[in-house]
């Protein structure tokens, strides 16, 4: 009898092993396929398009900018234009290419901008958008003179392409901790749980290097005779991410755009160079298309990410982590 009883036992343990193993690697306790990514579509069109819609997302941002323009002015017949000496008005200058005389100014400019932009691979981004800029434009000074514009603000707006390198994020975290816990032994249980554990944080923060290049265009400009160069801007930032669930964050961008323009009036022969340097710093907000629809089943309670006939499903809305694993909360 004992006998017997033992061998059921062994013969059940046995089964339970299989089945309970099966369905480890096949889904966890939720649902939620650990092998493959779940469909998110009944059909294999919408489950390609909503994949690829999850990688789009949409941005706002503002903040403030200073801005310093330079003039390096020469001309034959200077005070032909809006150039005056304040003092010293016995002293003739010669203003050749060689020898000219460097104007300068700073003023303060508030931008706004809105875009879509991709990720690829979370290792670049791509996206484009629209911007606005409003400012103040200070007469250009050099020495004992001055440059005169008829007004003293501005307005332009730019169509822009960006391309970002994502330079640390949760993924590259984990590398760098896995290099870090490289010293210690995989027999060491302690280090290697306690490995597991910190790459398994949520790390929320992600560091990217942008360029953004475009065309301005002058909505108003301080001068009517000032117009944008024909050459398109490019800039430089640092952008700095913080995730608050998976399709929303917020972010901070600071850098430099470098742009040109030209004073050119059609009564007089030469034509001055204005260059103009914009150090900007932005907070913006970002909103992730998301991809998974959200469960309308009546009587469905669950709040993560689950699965109805084969089709995963979110269950709470996208200001919240969807996929949550371990255990539910509103």
């Amino acid at each position: 009898m004992r006998i017997k009883l033992t061998a059921l036992s062994a013969a059940f343990l046995m089964i339970s092993t299989i089945v309970f193993g099966q369905q480890g690697q096949e889904a966890d306790i939720f649902g939620i396929s650990t092998k493959a990514k779940a469909p998110k579509s009944e059909s294999g069109v919408g489950n390609v398009f909503r994949n690829v819609l999850e990688n789009f997302s949409f941005e706002v941002s503002t903040g403030a900018a200073f801005h310093q323009s330079t003039m390096p002015f020469y001309s034959e017949t200077p005070y032909e234009f809006p150039f005056y000496q304040i003092q010293n008005f016995d002293n003739v200058l010669e203003l050749t290419e060689e020898t000219p005389v460097d104007l300068k100014s700073s003023d303060w400019a508030m931008p706004i901008n809105a875009g879509l932009r991709i990720n690829i691979f979370s290792l670049l981004t791509i996206g484009g958008g629209y911007g606005m800029e409003w400012g103040n434009f200070s007469n250009l000074r050099g020495g004992d003179h001055e440059f005169n514009f008829e007004g003293a603000s501005y307005q332009v707006s730019k169509l822009y392409g960006t391309v970002g390198l994502v330079l640390y994020d949760a993924k590259r975290r984990q590398s760098f901790l896995k290099w870090q816990y490289r010293r210690y032994s995989t027999n060491n249980l302690y280090m290697q749980s306690e490995l597991t554990q910190r790459a398994r944080q949520r790390y929320p923060w992600r560091f990217l290097l942008e360029a953004e290049f475009g065309q301005l265009n002058l909505q108003s400009s301080m001068d009517p005779n000032v117009t944008v160069s024909e050459d398109p801007y490019f800039g430089v930032a640092l952008r700095i991410e913080r995730d608050f669930s998976e399709y929303t964050k917020m972010f901070i961008k600071g850098g430099a755009e470098f742009r040109a323009f030209n004073y050119a009036n059609p009564n007089l022969p030469d034509i001055q160079m204005l260059e103009q340097n914009v150090y900007a710093l932005q907070v913006g907000f970002a909103i992730r298309f998301p991809g998974t629809k959200r469960c309308k089943i009546p009587g469905c309670g669950v709040v993560m990410k689950h699965m109805h006939n084969g089709i995963e499903y979110r269950g709470s809305g996208i200001f919240n982590y969807q996929n949550r694993k371990i255990g539910q909360w509103y």
